[in-house]
């Protein structure tokens, strides 16, 4: 079955997640950025989700992490939560 281990940002606002998204592609650090923008528990630890398999994330989270480059931002995507940046660090088919 594919694994994936992925990191995110979570905010309520699109713009504010492009914007994010901008930040990151001019050179700002993924895990400090989750840390000090992210609305999601998982921002402490700099996004990291851990490893995780399809089914265990909303259908719009696992689109893009079973799709994917590895290794590069994608969104924003939206969820019921809000608008996330996952990067996917790796993944297993």
């Amino acid at each position: 079955m594919a694994r994936a281990t992925a990191r995110h940002i979570l905010v309520q606002e699109q713009a504010l997640c492009e914007s994010l998204k901008q930040q990151i592609q001019d050179g700002a650090d993924f895990a400090d950025v989750a840390r000090e923008h992210s609305q999601c528990p998982s921002g402490q630890q700099g996004g990291s989700l851990g490893e995780f398999g399809p089914g265990q994330m909303v259908p719009e989270f696992d689109q893009v992490v079973f799709s994917s480059e590895v290794n590069q931002v994608h969104g924003p995507v939206q969820t019921q939560f809000g608008y996330h940046l996952i990067e996917v660090t790796d993944r297993s088919d």
